[in-house]
């Protein structure tokens, strides 16, 4: 049996509550326009890596909502990052940590660990640790969630191309039949 992850976020009733102003916000909504691996939006990858981080850190009894806020606002750059950006300078790797955080200031009251956890997160590829065990769980829970995103995509594209094949070879020994 397979568990449903958007089921159970969606009707996690105090996880919605920690993220409900954030993801009623109109710019945070502006995430679904982008695509952020593959064919999941950046809206999309923030939700459930923040619910990651809201179960592990809530379960090792650390600052949750603190981890959650952050998750959830951890990719809040608004820009298609595949995309050269001609006001950004630097990889966006290494700078969009920056930029969500300064994005999500602008918008939403952060304490110091929400800020630390959204720049941070590409650790080791902004070389700088992050200051918290909650931003080191935001670190690995984003890069999960990375690889899930995009073996998703990739595992169905090669099904297809499989299925793809094995029509093509069928075709074929039909046609030579006749």
């Amino acid at each position: 049996m397979k568990v449903n992850i958007k089921e159970l976020m969606d009707n996690d009733k105090e996880f919605q509550s920690i993220i409900r102003e954030l993801i009623e916000n109109d710019t945070v909504q502006e995430m679904k326009k982008y695509r952020q691996h593959y064919e999941t939006s950046c809206f999309e990858h923030c939700y459930t890596a923040a619910y990651y981080c809201y179960l592990i850190c809530k379960k090792y009894d650390l600052d949750y909502s603190s981890a959650t806020r952050a998750a959830m606002l951890h990719d809040l750059f608004l820009y298609d990052w595949r995309k050269k950006q001609p006001n950004k300078k630097g990889l966006h790797a290494f700078t969009h940590g920056k930029t969500a955080c300064e994005n999500a200031c602008k918008l939403f009251n952060l304490n110091e660990k929400e800020k630390d956890i959204i720049i941070k997160h590409m650790w080791p590829v902004t070389i700088e640790f992050p200051k918290s065990v909650e931003g080191f769980i935001l670190t690995f829970v984003d890069k999960y969630c990375a690889i899930s995103e995009s073996l998703e995509v990739l595992q169905t594209r090669l099904f297809m191309k499989r299925a793809f094949r094995y029509a093509y070879v069928f075709l074929s020994l039909i046609i030579i039949k006749f």
